[in-house]
């Protein structure tokens, strides 16, 4: 490997963990501001003190997440004109719309924030539940834009190839890419999970040690009203997105079944379990259809095999989260009239499967992103061709990740000083 393909690795491999630090934080804060919300709203129904001293644990907590995720985003947006400046100048007049839009939703987002935070004893109450859901929809919509950037990488729309050169760009035209429509409702769905199974764990933690209290059966209550349903469509947007990826992207079908041979009937697999056919059924709606193999692709263009390992993680993880949600759904419709499930074998299942969702989350991203290498925009601009001319980038690499080490730790002890307050104080 010579010095410039070295620093390709550098520059990427910079980008991937800056990517799967950040994305955390930008799933807490797409959907604790919800879960804020929904608290307030229960107070404001029910009078019960508990669902607001939720609101308030979680507005704060929101706001902490908010901050971590805001300087990290910050460094992404260096990152990306500083080591990926051909992607800049080429991509520039389409992605320049969106992630403008991106700005205004997060300046939004934090003015309404500050008003939800200071606002408890100065709104009215309407007026601070709008607040609240103004703060939710502008962490939405931030995901929004930015998911758009993504899918046009992914199926660049908006232009015409001249020799070479991309012109009669239209950027309103680039919007409407045909992974844009999946990619964001796959993303939202994955934040909005992730987040709530992670709530639920920590609130299931709790009642094992203090059974009955009042402040962690609210708290697992409002989780799993949104894990549940998230869970459960989670697996239907996967499919229509495979379906995408099949249509538009076959190389990267290929990598994630590891699929070497073209095939008629392809089969699917589930970790050890083969399924017959399965694959040409997932992707054509056809047990019989063909599945073009890795051999049909140039192997400079063949992606990562760490695209199988992630997309197995994924749908193996999606699928325990699906499992989880139909038994907790049909023991929480057993038990309607006496509210949650309490055995402990269920609150010790929800608890193992609390970082199932964060995971699976980073696994999809890093299926979706390594599994387009070698391409920064696919089909048109090589990662290779956009990574800036400036060697060393080795010492980058070391110095942000050492930031990055940081900040995690920095995170972490926030988060085990959270929940330390919180299953430490059961009501």
């Amino acid at each position: 490997m010579d010095a410039a393909s070295g620093d390709v690795l550098f520059a990427r491999g910079q980008m991937a963990y800056s990517l799967g630090f950040h994305m955390v934080f930008a799933a807490i804060g797409i959907a604790m501001p919800l879960l804020m919300v929904m608290a307030e709203w229960r107070w404001r129904r029910t009078g019960r003190a508990q669902y607001l001293e939720l609101a308030r644990r979680w507005s704060k907590g929101t706001a902490v997440f908010f901050a971590i995720g805001a300087v990290s985003g910050t460094v992404l947006s260096f990152e990306l004109g500083l080591l990926f400046p051909g992607f800049m100048e080429l991509a520039g007049p389409f992605i320049g719309m969106p992630f403008s839009l991106e700005g205004i939703a997060f300046f939004t987002e934090a003015i309404f924030l500050g008003l939800y935070l200071y606002g408890w004893d100065r709104l009215r109450p309407a007026v601070h539940m709008a607040c609240g859901a103004v703060v939710a929809l502008s962490g939405l919509l931030s995901a929004v834009f930015v998911t758009l950037v993504n899918a046009w990488m992914n199926a660049p729309r908006g232009f015409r190839l001249d020799g070479g050169r991309l012109v009669d760009i239209d950027p309103v035209a680039a919007l409407g890419s045909p992974f844009a429509v999946h990619e964001i409702a796959h993303g939202l769905l994955a934040a909005y999970m992730a987040t709530a199974m992670a709530v639920a764990a920590i609130h299931a933690w709790a009642l094992l040690k203090v059974p009955g209290a009042a402040l962690h059966r609210a708290a697992l209550h409002l989780a799993l009203a949104l894990a549940i349903p998230c869970a459960l469509a989670q697996p239907l947007v996967g499919h229509s997105a495979g379906q995408a990826v099949a249509e538009h992207q076959p190389l990267k079908l290929a990598a994630m079944e590891g699929l070497e041979r073209t095939t008629a009937g392809a089969p699917a697999h589930l970790g050890p379990v083969s399924i017959p056919r399965g694959l040409s059924l997932m992707a054509y709606s056809d047990p019989d259809a063909v599945v073009r193999g890795l051999e049909e692709f140039p192997a400079a263009d063949r992606p990562h095999p760490v695209v199988r390992v992630g997309f197995q993680v994924m749908v193996l993880l999606g699928t325990a989260a699906a499992g989880w949600a139909v038994l907790t759904l049909a023991l929480w419709l057993r038990r309607w009239r006496r509210g949650l499930p309490e055995a402990r074998s269920w609150l010790w299942l929800t608890v193992l499967l609390g970082p199932a969702g964060v995971i699976a989350m980073e696994a999809g991203w890093i299926v979706t992103e390594v599994g387009r290498q070698p391409w920064a925009v696919y089909g048109v601009l090589r990662t290779a061709d956009a990574v800036t001319p400036v060697r060393q980038l080795w010492l980058p690499f070391s110095l942000f990740a050492l930031i990055y080490v940081g900040l995690a730790a920095a995170a972490t002890l926030v988060l085990v000083r959270q929940v330390r307050q919180t299953t430490g104080e059961a009501r």
